[in-house]
């Protein structure tokens, strides 16, 4: 059954929306299947920790990477995922935090997508949560955590990516278990038995699932028969006959445009013999404008140099009269001074009073400007004459060449009309087969969307169905007449797992490995915090690593997924061949396991120099150098 077979999440894919590309990461297999080891190599601040902090923020967490180079760009991101086996979409905003996720079943780059459903990220236990949704599809839905017996919180997914993300900063911190914050360290104790089922109440919490899941069923049969009624009414048909429905369509446009193309080339060749037709069209248009030009210019002129005749025509009339005015009146003689008014006899040139000097105000002599303007005017009057005899022959040379043109061009249309009209008619032909072939296309598309739909209502009913089955059989597993495993005996397979993996890299001294019941490692009979810092980097390792793989191989209720970062921290930083030699046993460790007892499980590391041993899980390798693409995450940021 599928929920027994493929419950969880597995990472497809991980796009980053800017304003006019993507920048994309892929997850998948050749296959199409999600990879069981995926390592994204390259030098640092390229990118791979944004890659994985971006997943963690599209699975629901509060904020996103800020990095100089993602705000300008990004602004939404979507995450590619299989849930229990069918794929989603689930999209967020970038820039201020969004508080919903919009999700939508599909593929990225698939047609006929559904339309996107807003899911709230708080409060988690909100049924059309984004947490709600997740936790479904790892048999977690509605289970809620207790202290002393008393609920105080129900599940969030986000309690649950303590076990799914092991990011840098927790490597080789001494706050593995958060035991700073006892709450937090509380939770992390009461999640690991969530998944592990050895929490408290279980069967009463299998049954409150049982019963959450059998109601959304029931609503889910309920929208699945409206659904499939509508199909019924539309008349759609089947997936079979919209498929090939799609493909004659598109077949016929592709025909069709090729058609086109052919009448085209046939239509060109076909005219070639007007070709002199057409160029002595085009030299009679040419001849046409530039008549019509100087024409135009001739009567611009004209109208300007008859602006400037009156203009000078009135100069000629003001200097005449001035003239004539100096014969008629008697120029004006000065009888005392100016300044000091003292009486004068005449002729002085100095007053006999102030000495000051006498201007006498004679007669104005304007000869010599009235015969300028006279020359001027008369200038102007034989260039407007020359103007005035130009146009009658400019304006016939001007219509002839109109005649002219019209000529040539109803000589083409002659010539070439009883070839071209065959051409337009299958021209139109044409035109109505793509047209016809276009509306065909959007009929079987949208016959396909409702298809889709439909089926994705029945695959969510089988899925609902499997998750009520697994419950069952695990509720009739948890019965009396059936012991389940017990927190102790959890705790004993993880700790031995703990052991065997240090064991494998080759961990000195550890016959006293273990972990304590509140899962606290212990490396030698001490607790980790005792380690060094490359001794803490492994020892976490291992932690999460045994926690991930017994829970998978239990058919426990973990995710499925888990993601790396930084495992060689404080390892290898002088060269150490140890430990590059232990670098490659962790690497041919996470092989071994995906390939055997881990089938089916999903991991993915960011690592800086991955051992060449691992060159063929390397999904991406980030080079930090422009002449070397790619240079990071956004590739198109290398300043």
């Amino acid at each position: 059954m599928i929920g027994l077979r493929a419950h969880g999440i597995r990472l497809r894919r991980l796009r980053l929306h800017s304003g006019d590309r993507t920048y994309d990461v892929d997850f998948r297999a050749p296959d199409d299947s999600p990879r069981p080891l995926s390592v994204l190599a390259g030098a640092f601040s390229t990118g791979k920790t944004t890659i994985l902090e971006f997943v963690d923020y599209c699975l629901g967490a509060s904020d996103h990477p800020r990095h100089p180079e993602i705000m300008p760009k990004v602004r939404a991101a979507t995450l590619e995922v299989e849930l229990s086996g069918s794929p989603y979409l689930i999209e967020r905003t970038v820039g201020e935090p969004s508080m919903f996720a919009y999700v939508r079943a599909g593929r990225l780059d698939e047609p006929g997508a559904t339309p996107p459903a807003r899911r709230p990220l708080r409060p988690a236990s909100h049924p059309e949560s984004l947490s709600t949704m997740l936790l479904s599809h790892c048999k977690l839905e509605g289970v809620r955590l207790r202290d002393s017996g008393v609920d105080t919180d129900p599940l969030s997914f986000r309690d649950l990516m303590w076990l799914c993300f092991l990011p840098n900063e927790r490597l080789d911190d001494k706050d593995l278990l958060f035991r700073s914050v006892p709450m937090k360290h509380l939770k992390l104790r009461q999640v690991v038995d969530v998944v592990f089922d050895v929490h408290d109440d279980h069967s009463v919490e299998i049954g409150r699932r049982i019963r959450a899941v059998e109601a959304d069923l029931s609503a889910a049969r309920a929208a699945y028969r409206a659904a499939e009624q509508i199909v019924d009414e539309q008349h759609v048909g089947d997936r079979e006959d919209l498929e090939a429905l799609h493909r004659t369509a598109k077949d016929e446009l592709a025909a069709c445009a090729q058609a086109l193309a052919a009448l085209d080339a046939q239509a060109r060749a076909d005219t070639m013999f007007a070709e002199e037709l057409r160029e002595r069209h085009g030299a009679a248009a040419v001849e046409a404008r530039r008549t019509a030009a100087e024409l135009r210019d001739r009567e611009t002129q004209l109208q300007r140099m008859q602006t400037l005749h009156g203009t000078y025509a009135d100069d000629v009339a003001k200097w005449t009269m001035l003239t004539e005015a100096d014969h008629l009146f008697e120029p004006m003689r000065i009888s005392a001074c100016p300044s000091c008014l003292a009486p004068l006899a005449g002729g002085e040139d100095r007053c006999p009073a102030c000495r000051l000097p006498i201007t006498d105000g004679g007669s104005v002599d304007v000869t010599a400007e009235l015969r300028s303007a006279k020359t001027r005017l008369a200038e102007l009057n034989r260039y407007t004459e020359e103007l005035q005899e130009q146009l009658p022959r400019l304006r016939d040379a001007a219509e002839r060449a109109q005649r002219d043109e019209a000529r040539a061009a109803a000589e083409v249309d002659e010539a070439t009309a009883h070839t071209i009209t065959p051409f337009l008619a299958q021209r139109d032909a044409l035109a109505r087969r793509r047209e016809e072939a276009a509306a065909t296309l959007q009929r079987a598309l949208s016959g396909l969307r409702l298809i889709q739909s439909l089926e994705r209502r029945a695959a969510g009913i089988l899925h609902q169905m499997d998750q009520v089955a697994a419950y069952r059989e695990e509720l009739a597993a948890a019965g009396p007449q059936a012991r389940r495993a017990d927190r102790t005996a959890v705790i004993r397979l993880v700790s031995e797992r703990y052991r065997e993996i240090l064991q494998e890299w080759r961990y000195p001294k550890v016959a006293d490995a273990y972990l304590a019941e509140d899962l606290t490692p212990y490396m030698r009979g001490e607790p980790y915090t005792a380690a060094s810092s490359g001794g803490r980097t492994l020892i976490a390792l291992a932690w999460q690593l045994a926690l991930f793989e017994v829970a998978w191989e239990s058919r426990s209720s973990h995710p499925g997924f888990l993601m790396l970062d930084s495992p060689q921290k404080n390892l290898g930083v002088a060269g150490d061949l140890a430990d590059t030699v232990t670098i490659e046993r962790i690497y041919q460790h996470l092989e071994q396991w995906l390939s055997g007892r881990g089938v089916g499980a999903q991991i993915i590391v960011a690592d800086n120099a991955p051992p060449p041993t691992a060159a063929d899980d390397v999904i991406v390798r980030f080079t930090r150098r422009p002449d070397q693409p790619p240079y990071g995450l956004i590739d198109d940021e290398t300043g």
